[in-house]
Protein backbone atom coordinates (compact mmCIF):
# COMPACT_ATOMS: atom_id res chain seq x y z
CA UNK A 1 0.00 0.00 0.00
CA UNK A 2 1.64 3.44 -1.08
CA UNK A 3 0.37 6.59 0.70
CA UNK A 4 0.69 9.61 -1.22
CA UNK A 5 1.77 12.74 1.44
CA UNK A 6 1.24 16.20 0.77
CA UNK A 7 1.13 19.14 3.29
CA UNK A 8 -1.83 21.05 3.67
CA UNK A 9 -2.43 23.89 6.21
CA UNK A 10 1.35 23.93 6.97
CA UNK A 11 0.56 20.35 8.81
CA UNK A 12 1.91 16.48 6.90
CA UNK A 13 -1.26 15.02 5.60
CA UNK A 14 -1.13 11.61 3.43
CA UNK A 15 -4.10 10.59 0.43
CA UNK A 16 -5.36 7.29 1.85
CA UNK A 17 -5.50 4.47 -1.47
CA UNK A 18 -8.73 2.98 0.15
CA UNK A 19 -10.76 6.42 -0.52
CA UNK A 20 -8.72 9.02 -1.82
CA UNK A 21 -9.36 10.77 1.39
CA UNK A 22 -6.88 13.23 2.66
CA UNK A 23 -6.11 12.44 6.85
CA UNK A 24 -3.59 13.60 9.31
CA UNK A 25 -0.10 11.58 9.66
CA UNK A 26 -0.95 10.26 12.62
CA UNK A 27 -4.17 8.71 11.78
CA UNK A 28 -4.27 4.40 11.97
CA UNK A 29 -5.59 3.45 8.32
CA UNK A 30 -5.33 -0.13 9.42
CA UNK A 31 -8.16 0.57 11.43
CA UNK A 32 -10.08 2.12 9.16
CA UNK A 33 -9.95 -0.59 6.36
CA UNK A 34 -12.15 -2.34 8.99
CA UNK A 35 -14.06 0.51 9.97
CA UNK A 36 -17.76 1.35 8.70
CA UNK A 37 -18.07 4.80 7.60
CA UNK A 38 -20.26 7.06 9.44
CA UNK A 39 -23.32 9.12 9.22
CA UNK A 40 -23.35 11.94 9.39
CA UNK A 41 -25.65 11.86 12.27
CA UNK A 42 -23.18 9.18 13.84
CA UNK A 43 -20.45 11.34 13.81
CA UNK A 44 -22.08 14.25 15.40
CA UNK A 45 -22.56 11.86 18.47
CA UNK A 46 -19.68 10.96 18.93
CA UNK A 47 -18.95 14.26 18.63
CA UNK A 48 -21.13 15.56 21.19
CA UNK A 49 -19.46 13.12 23.60
CA UNK A 50 -15.93 13.73 22.71
CA UNK A 51 -16.53 17.18 23.46
CA UNK A 52 -18.92 16.81 26.84
CA UNK A 53 -16.02 14.35 28.16
CA UNK A 54 -13.30 17.74 28.52
CA UNK A 55 -13.06 20.97 27.19
CA UNK A 56 -11.71 20.83 22.93
CA UNK A 57 -10.32 23.06 20.29
CA UNK A 58 -11.39 22.94 16.76
CA UNK A 59 -8.15 21.45 15.90
CA UNK A 60 -8.75 18.79 18.35
CA UNK A 61 -12.43 18.32 16.99
CA UNK A 62 -10.69 18.14 13.44
CA UNK A 63 -8.62 15.49 13.82
CA UNK A 64 -10.89 13.04 15.81
CA UNK A 65 -13.21 13.84 12.48
CA UNK A 66 -10.46 12.51 10.53
CA UNK A 67 -10.12 9.62 13.12
CA UNK A 68 -13.61 8.69 12.58
CA UNK A 69 -13.17 8.94 8.59
CA UNK A 70 -15.64 11.75 7.89
CA UNK A 71 -15.38 13.02 4.66
CA UNK A 72 -13.77 16.83 4.57
CA UNK A 73 -16.79 18.22 2.87
CA UNK A 74 -18.76 17.36 6.40
CA UNK A 75 -16.11 19.01 8.51
CA UNK A 76 -17.33 22.35 9.03
CA UNK A 77 -20.89 21.77 8.95
CA UNK A 78 -20.31 19.81 12.07
CA UNK A 79 -18.44 22.07 13.69
CA UNK A 80 -20.73 24.60 13.17
CA UNK A 81 -23.07 22.74 14.81
CA UNK A 82 -21.05 21.90 17.70
CA UNK A 83 -20.47 25.82 18.51
CA UNK A 84 -23.95 26.27 18.03
CA UNK A 85 -25.11 23.78 20.50
CA UNK A 86 -22.29 25.30 22.69
CA UNK A 87 -20.03 21.87 22.83
CA UNK A 88 -17.33 23.55 21.40
CA UNK A 89 -16.01 27.41 22.52
CA UNK A 90 -12.87 28.46 21.97
CA UNK A 91 -13.05 30.86 24.57
CA UNK A 92 -14.01 28.56 27.51
CA UNK A 93 -11.47 25.26 26.09
CA UNK A 94 -8.32 28.22 26.43
CA UNK A 95 -9.54 29.45 29.66
CA UNK A 96 -9.46 25.68 31.14
CA UNK A 97 -6.60 25.01 29.39
CA UNK A 98 -4.17 28.10 30.65
CA UNK A 99 -5.75 27.73 34.15
CA UNK A 100 -4.97 23.69 34.24
CA UNK A 101 -1.88 23.58 32.99
CA UNK A 102 -0.73 26.78 35.44
CA UNK A 103 -2.41 24.74 38.45
CA UNK A 104 -1.64 21.49 37.67
CA UNK A 105 1.38 21.12 36.14
CA UNK A 106 2.60 24.92 37.15
CA UNK A 107 3.72 25.66 33.49
CA UNK A 108 4.75 29.33 32.95
CA UNK A 109 3.23 31.89 30.73
CA UNK A 110 5.84 31.46 27.76
CA UNK A 111 5.07 27.44 27.49
CA UNK A 112 1.14 27.84 27.83
CA UNK A 113 1.57 30.24 24.72
CA UNK A 114 3.35 27.45 22.80
CA UNK A 115 1.45 24.73 23.63
CA UNK A 116 -1.82 26.90 22.46
CA UNK A 117 -0.11 28.25 19.22
CA UNK A 118 0.03 24.68 18.49
CA UNK A 119 -3.74 24.22 19.10
CA UNK A 120 -3.55 27.27 16.19
CA UNK A 121 -5.50 29.20 18.48
CA UNK A 122 -5.87 33.11 18.07
CA UNK A 123 -3.22 35.25 19.35
CA UNK A 124 -6.22 37.17 21.01
CA UNK A 125 -7.60 34.40 22.88
CA UNK A 126 -4.17 33.42 24.06
CA UNK A 127 -3.32 36.99 25.17
CA UNK A 128 -7.17 36.92 27.19
CA UNK A 129 -6.37 33.46 29.01
CA UNK A 130 -2.87 34.31 30.04
CA UNK A 131 -3.73 37.13 31.70
CA UNK A 132 -6.76 35.60 33.62
CA UNK A 133 -3.17 34.10 35.71
CA UNK A 134 -3.13 36.52 38.81
CA UNK A 135 0.75 37.60 39.18
CA UNK A 136 0.57 36.85 42.93
CA UNK A 137 -0.42 33.51 42.16
CA UNK A 138 2.24 33.51 39.21
CA UNK A 139 4.93 34.79 41.18
CA UNK A 140 4.35 32.43 44.21
CA UNK A 141 4.44 29.46 41.96
CA UNK A 142 7.48 30.38 40.45
CA UNK A 143 9.49 31.46 43.65
CA UNK A 144 8.11 27.74 45.04
CA UNK A 145 9.67 25.87 42.10
CA UNK A 146 13.00 27.71 42.28
CA UNK A 147 13.15 27.35 46.27
CA UNK A 148 12.13 23.65 45.64
CA UNK A 149 14.90 23.02 42.75
CA UNK A 150 17.76 25.04 44.70
CA UNK A 151 17.60 23.31 48.09
CA UNK A 152 17.33 19.82 45.68
CA UNK A 153 20.77 20.78 44.35
CA UNK A 154 22.49 21.52 47.51
CA UNK A 155 25.61 19.43 46.89
CA UNK A 156 26.32 21.37 43.56
CA UNK A 157 28.65 24.34 42.89
CA UNK A 158 26.71 27.51 43.61
CA UNK A 159 27.19 28.33 39.85
CA UNK A 160 26.01 24.87 38.57
CA UNK A 161 23.49 24.98 40.64
CA UNK A 162 22.09 28.20 40.21
CA UNK A 163 22.10 27.84 36.24
CA UNK A 164 20.61 24.07 36.32
CA UNK A 165 17.58 26.03 38.35
CA UNK A 166 17.27 29.04 35.86
CA UNK A 167 17.14 26.12 32.93
CA UNK A 168 14.75 24.09 35.12
CA UNK A 169 12.36 27.64 35.78
CA UNK A 170 12.89 28.47 31.94
CA UNK A 171 11.98 24.70 30.68
CA UNK A 172 8.67 25.13 32.51
CA UNK A 173 7.94 27.94 30.24
CA UNK A 174 8.45 31.02 33.06
CA UNK A 175 10.24 34.20 31.52
CA UNK A 176 13.83 34.80 31.41
CA UNK A 177 13.72 37.98 33.30
CA UNK A 178 11.35 36.77 36.37
CA UNK A 179 13.80 34.05 36.66
CA UNK A 180 17.11 35.12 36.97
CA UNK A 181 15.70 37.82 39.75
CA UNK A 182 14.05 35.40 41.65
CA UNK A 183 17.51 32.91 41.45
CA UNK A 184 19.49 36.14 42.17
CA UNK A 185 17.09 36.72 45.18
CA UNK A 186 17.22 33.26 46.50
CA UNK A 187 21.18 32.67 45.93
CA UNK A 188 21.53 36.49 47.84
CA UNK A 189 19.16 35.12 50.70
CA UNK A 190 20.92 31.64 50.68
CA UNK A 191 24.51 33.68 51.37
CA UNK A 192 23.35 35.73 54.18
CA UNK A 193 22.09 32.00 55.83
CA UNK A 194 25.67 30.84 56.18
Amino acid sequence: MFFRKQIYDSCPYMVCPIDDKVYPVNINFTAMLYKKPLTKEQAMQKLIHYCRYQERCHSEVKNKLFELGVGRNDHDELIMKLVEENFLDEERFVLAFTIGKFKMKQWGRKKIEYALKEKKISGENIEKAVNQIKERDYMHTLKKLAKEKYTSLKNEQYLIRKKKTMDYLMQKGYEVELVRGVVNALQENNKNHI
